[in-house]
């Protein structure tokens, strides 16, 4: 059973780094996104605010922890973990923003500066697309990681195998016949001599 909780590396790969790209993006599209007039308010680039950092930053650097814990773990419970940080960061980006919007203690995220149009991608790019997204992948990944493969039961079985085998070889012993003048020294053959001459 011990053996079942290691997985290859590959089995995350594809959902580790695409989780990784997008804590990226979130974590940083809020600071770059005035470049070109995609943002929320405060229309500035690179200027934190507590919404920012609360609703955007926060969940970005947790996406793409957990990205990175399934991109290269081998072991199957620190994956899982991975994939449900990640999980739990998507979730937060999808109804962050209306949390916030229901407690005044909590910094909201602004509003989006685009026309109608615009700010429904920005609404999708910042936040609630980007949440459901993320939750999709670690979904996946988990999916993933829960599940013990037949290949995996297999590797381990195989691994038994080599274990029990023999490692040494068994060799039959041969004594070695000494002849000295002639003579035989092996004891058979000597008692044979003497009825030999008789």
């Amino acid at each position: 059973m011990a053996g079942t909780l290691r997985v290859r590396r590959s089995r995350g790969a594809l959902s580790g780094l695409l989780l990784v790209l997008l804590g990226i993006w979130g974590a940083l599209v809020p600071f770059v996104g005035p470049y070109f007039h995609y943002a929320y308010t405060p229309d500035q680039a690179w200027r934190a605010t507590s919404g920012r950092m609360w609703l955007e930053v926060l969940p970005g650097v947790v996406a793409l922890v957990g990205g990175l814990v399934v991109l290269v773990s081998r072991f199957r419970p620190s994956a899982l973990i991975g994939a449900w940080l990640a999980a739990l960061a998507g979730a937060w980006f999808a109804v962050g923003g209306l949390v916030a919007g229901r407690w005044s203690s909590l910094p909201t995220a602004g509003m989006p500066v685009g026309g109608t149009t615009r700010s429904l991608l920005e609404q999708v790019g910042f936040f609630t697309g980007l949440g459901v997204v993320i939750v999709f992948l670690a979904a996946l990944a988990l999916g993933r990681f829960t599940v013990v493969a037949a290949g995996d039961t297999a590797a381990v079985g195989e691994a038994k195998a080599n274990e029990v085998k023999p490692r040494g070889t068994t060799r039959s012993r041969i004594r070695p016949v000494k002849v000295f003048s002639g003579r035989s020294r092996d004891p058979e053959k000597a008692e044979a001599a003497p009825a030999q001459s008789r």
